[in-house]
């Protein structure tokens, strides 16, 4: 008898809730077999069987709190699945696949969830690009499964008819059976049966192959792919063409035709949050009820950053290959300040204050599912070109959706940039259990007192969100100071001053 062991779970991390069991109670596994998930307020993790066997017990049901070392169950080692096991426990993609293999004269081949990336444990069925009973083509696209880090799209791995047994929206596993491919050119009978709502999901092509991406905007927005025009390499339809078809599509006369009335329902929608948001808004919200949160702000003259930017830029990524933006400098300024004032590089940690001797700084990332926070490590060791190409590699993993876990723990302190997206001013949220974080915003013209005299200049809004419970206010004040120093006499960063 193997037990199933809570595993440990991350710096500051002392406790866990069962998500979900992927396995019943008399059904055999393989060794290192997805079991349980597990979710903690920064992370899924997966438990795997320590063995090949049976599971013989589960000691934690979903929903249940467990700390590491908890015994979650047992696995019968060499053991063979029980024959009494009721059939309602059989997983649900068991029942259509021997439906389909009994009723097709032909080889009948899975289509299984791939694996979705370190630590992912599951995501989302999006829209089917076939239906059931559809003839495909090997390696032609079907469907796409989303997780709350990528998309991963979904081929046929072999020519023949499709039996779909997984509809659009639900939630899916890694090598989880979700439809089948008879090979004999016969339909499995499971796609008669198929809800005819599935063929409503993807409008006609008309002919035109499209992408998952691409698929997702039109059945959303329902359009119709032969009124978009395509600017596609090959002629097909790329997602910016759908985008565009959207406002063409909403700034069409609504009088072409007579008005027919409207439920008040029609004007609503819901819609289930993405794993992604969920986490967002859970960890945003946990982080409010815990820390003494408090903003201060100041403002910087950004004239002698964005001087000396301009009179280097274009030899800086001749000699580093990465452009010189502002982020570099920020970090720069950070750091030092976080070295005056090590309060602001702390967390609390029950009755005691931990001070980080490392300067691990996150940096807040905008992304189509969400806000993601990569960490760029031992930031105080980085160059300026350093930090930008380090900044600009995990931007783009953010974007990619191929970060892993390790890139997004264990940082110090937080830099959001609302600027980006024109912000003058905000108030930002702690990430916790970090002590501080830096909001910089939209850089704005303004007419400022310069020894008497009135001058325009390139003006903008700082913002330090604290843990009043570790950092005092006079500890906060001079630590924004102290940016707003360092930015506006940006040699002394330079220069260690």
């Amino acid at each position: 008898m193997a037990d199933i062991l809570t595993p440990a779970l991350g710096e500051s991390v002392t406790e866990a809730t069962i998500a979900k069991w992927t396995k019943k109670v008399g059904e055999a596994v393989k060794k290192d077999e997805i079991l349980v998930e597990l979710e903690t307020d920064k992370v899924s993790l997966e438990v795997v069987a320590p063995a090949d066997g049976v599971l013989a017990a589960i000691n934690a049901a979903e929903g249940d709190t467990v700390v590491p070392g908890t015994v979650l169950g047992a696995v019968t080692e060499g053991g063979a699945a029980s024959a009494s096991a009721p059939a309602a426990e059989v997983a649900p993609a068991t029942a259509p696949a021997a439906a389909a293999a009994a009723s097709t004269d032909g080889a009948v081949v899975d289509v299984t969830v791939p694996t979705m990336g370190e630590s992912v444990a599951e995501g989302s069925v999006g829209t089917w690009l076939k239906q059931s009973g559809d003839t495909v083509a090997k390696d032609e696209l079907l469907v796409e499964i989303e997780t709350d880090k990528v998309a991963v799209e979904v081929s046929a791995p072999e020519a023949g008819i499709l039996t779909i047994n997984v509809q659009a929206g639900e939630a899916v596993t890694p090598n989880q059976v979700i439809a089948q491919i008879s090979a004999s050119g016969a339909a499995a009978p499971a796609a008669a049966a198929a809800p005819k709502a599935a063929a409503a999901a993807a409008p006609a092509a008309s002919g035109a192959h499209l992408s998952p991406s691409v698929q997702r905007v039109v059945s959303e927005n329902n359009l119709n792919p032969s009124s978009i025009a395509a600017s596609g390499p090959k002629g097909n339809i790329t997602k910016a063409d759908a985008i565009a078809a959207i406002g063409a599509a909403a700034a069409a006369p609504a009088a072409a035709a007579p008005a027919a009335p409207r439920a008040l329902g029609d004007r609503e929608e819901r819609v289930k949050m993405t794993r992604l948001r969920q986490t967002i808004a859970r960890r945003l919200k946990e982080s409010q009820n815990t820390a003494a949160q408090l903003t201060t702000f100041n403002e910087v003259d950004m004239t002698n950053v964005m001087a000396l930017r301009a009179q280097y830029k274009d030899q800086f990524e001749k000699s580093h290959g990465v452009k010189l933006g502002f982020m570099s400098f920020f970090t720069k300024a950070v750091v030092a300040a976080l070295k005056e004032i090590p309060a602001v590089n702390a967390e609390i940690d029950g009755t005691d204050i931990i001070y980080k001797n490392r300067y691990d700084i996150a940096v807040a990332v905008g992304t189509d599912k969400g806000l993601v926070v990569p960490v760029l490590r031992d930031a105080d060791t980085l160059s300026l070109a350093g930090i930008e190409k380090g900044i600009g590699a995990l931007g783009k993993a953010a974007r990619d959706g191929t970060l892993t876990m390790d890139q997004m723990q264990n940082g110090t302190f937080t830099i959001t940039n609302g600027g980006t997206y024109g912000s003058l001013m905000s108030t930002p949220i702690l990430n916790a259990p970090q002590s501080g974080i830096l909001g910089m915003h939209n850089i704005v013209q303004r007419p400022m007192a310069i020894n008497g005299e009135v001058k325009i200049r390139p003006m903008m809004y700082l913002a330090l969100s604290y843990d009043h419970r570790i950092v005092d206010g006079k500890e906060a004040v001079t630590f924004l100071v102290r940016i707003k120093q360092l930015l506006e006499d940006p040699q002394r960063a330079l220069l260690d001053l």
